[in-house]
This record gives structure tokens, C-alpha cells and sequence, in this order.
């Protein structure tokens, strides 16, 4: 996967949600360089007016902000069945094998990665088992 600087770990929270904050990064990296964006999965908000939102210049919690107002609201409850299932994405799923392959694409063998949130981060650089960021409030 090539490099793409200034991405946010997938689990740099913003308000309720992971990975806000890494689809804010990623948004913003590919309208640098195109206009297509793919439509948000947590908040359902119309492809057209992501870029409008993402490059306004706003912070990441303005951008919720302004996603719950333009997509589906989502409750408490709804935020934290999400943030556990994101979290343990490839982990004894049906993602495992391709998560293993992955791996091995990345050149990241010997890298205790359970989870594709653990292999954006030791792809970017990051340490998620030394840094522990699931423990961040």
C-alpha cells in the first residue's frame, strides 16, 4: 500500500466513533489529488457533499457534527456496536485469511497483527500493542 502521510490511525477516536477521524484524513488526502470520494459508511451522508465538508477546513469534530446533521444520526449504542465491530475487523472473521495475506503484501510478517485497524497502523509506522490505543478515552 503506497504511503499516504498525515493519515490518522484508524483508532484515533472523534466523539463516539473509530475511525472518524481516519476517513476525515483519508478524504481529505484523496480530494488533494481527485474529486471521487467513496461515501462514507458510519454516517450515510451523499457522495457529492462529502468533499464540501471534508474541505471546508473544518476539525474532525466539526465534520461529525456536521455528518449527523446531514446523514443518519446515529445513537450511543449504535456507536459502540460499531466501534467493536471495526475494531476486531479480520480478527476469526471471514477477513482472517485475507488479513494473513495482507501481511505478508505489507511485508509486515513477524507483526503481531490480530486486526486490519493493527495493520494500517504498523503499515504507517505505528505501534498498536506498545501504544495500546483502544485504552484512549
Amino acid at each position: 500500500m503506497p504511503y499516504v502521510p498525515g493519515l490518522r490511525s484508524p483508532y484515533d477516536k472523534v466523539g463516539l466513533f473509530w475511525p472518524h477521524a481516519r476517513q476525515n484524513s483519508t478524504t481529505r488526502a484523496t480530494l488533494a489529488t481527485t474529486s471521487e470520494v467513496k461515501r462514507w459508511a458510519v454516517l450515510p451522508v451523499s457522495r457529492d457533499r462529502i468533499p464540501g465538508a471534508c474541505g471546508a477546513g473544518g476539525t474532525d469534530k466539526d465534520i461529525l457534527a456536521w455528518a449527523h446533521a446531514h446523514g443518519t444520526p446515529r445513537t450511543d449504542e449504535e456507536c459502540v456496536i460499531w466501534n467493536r465491530f471495526m475494531t476486531k475487523a479480520g480478527w476469526r472473521d471471514d477477513r482472517s485469511a485475507r488479513l494473513q495475506q495482507l501481511v505478508v503484501e505489507y511485508g509486515l510478517v513477524g507483526k503481531p497483527i490480530e486486526t486490519v485497524f493493527d495493520l494500517f497502523d504498523y503499515d504507517e509506522g505505528r505501534d498498536p500493542i506498545a501504544e495500546r490505543p483502544w485504552l484512549r478515552v
